[in-house]
């Protein structure tokens, strides 16, 4: 069975943490403009950020 090509993963995973406000940080992989971006946003207070270390 052949394998796809990393390009050709287009599936994101989401990784848990928590946030200093008491909520859920989930990491998110978006694809904008030809790059690759990870973001940590926090559902509840809606705050982005580049690392979930970065809420601290």
């Amino acid at each position: 069975m052949a394998a796809s090509s990393k390009n050709a993963r287009t599936t994101s995973t989401t990784q848990k943490f928590f946030c200093s406000c008491g909520g859920e940080v989930k990491m998110k992989t978006l694809f904008e403009k030809g790059k690759v971006k990870n973001l940590a946003e926090c559902e509840k207070c809606k705050k982005t950020e580049r690392r979930p270390s970065d809420f601290k």
